[in-house]
C-alpha cells in the first residue's frame, strides 16, 4: 500500500482514503465577528468548532454538556462562580457540564472548541448572541 496519498490542495481531502485535513489558519481567516462558532469538523457526537472572542460574553452554563476551550492564538479569561482560570496559546480546560461561565477576551482570541452537537453556544441564556453555527 502506497504511504503517500494524493491530496488535493483545495480540498484538503484524501482521494484515495476519504479524510480530510483542516488548516486552522486557513479557517479562521474565512470569518471575522466575533463569539459565532464555526463546525470545522465532526468528532463522534461532537462538533470541532473555531471561535474569534473577543470582549465580555455572558453568564451561562450548559446543564448536558462538558465543553473544551483549546486557545489557539491570545489569552482568555474564564471567570467562574467560584473563582478564574487564564488561557493562553496552547492551553486548553474543560468545563464540565452544570458549571457557570463567563469567558472574556480584552483582545482578539482564537479558539477550538469541543462539545457535543447539541450544545448551544449561550447554553441555558438565550439572547443576541445565541448563534446557531455554520459549517466552513
Amino acid at each position: 500500500m502506497q504511504v503517500e496519498k494524493e491530496l488535493s490542495e483545495e480540498l484538503n481531502v484524501c482521494s484515495d482514503c476519504g479524510l480530510e485535513k483542516v488548516n486552522l489558519e486557513q479557517k479562521f481567516a474565512k470569518f471575522g465577528e466575533y463569539w459565532s462558532p464555526k463546525i470545522v469538523g465532526d468528532l463522534n457526537d461532537s462538533y470541532v468548532k473555531v471561535a474569534k472572542f473577543k470582549g465580555k460574553f455572558v453568564w451561562h452554563k450548559h446543564d448536558s454538556e462538558d465543553e473544551l476551550f483549546f486557545i489557539i492564538k491570545g489569552n482568555l479569561l474564564i471567570k467562574l462562580r467560584e473563582g478564574e482560570i487564564s488561557l493562553n496559546a496552547g492551553e486548553f480546560v474543560i468545563i464540565p457540564k452544570g458549571v457557570e461561565h463567563l469567558p472574556i477576551a480584552q483582545n482578539e482570541v482564537s479558539v477550538v472548541l469541543i462539545e457535543p452537537k447539541s450544545t448551544v453556544n449561550t447554553g441555558d441564556v438565550t439572547g443576541a448572541r445565541t448563534v446557531h453555527p455554520e459549517r466552513i
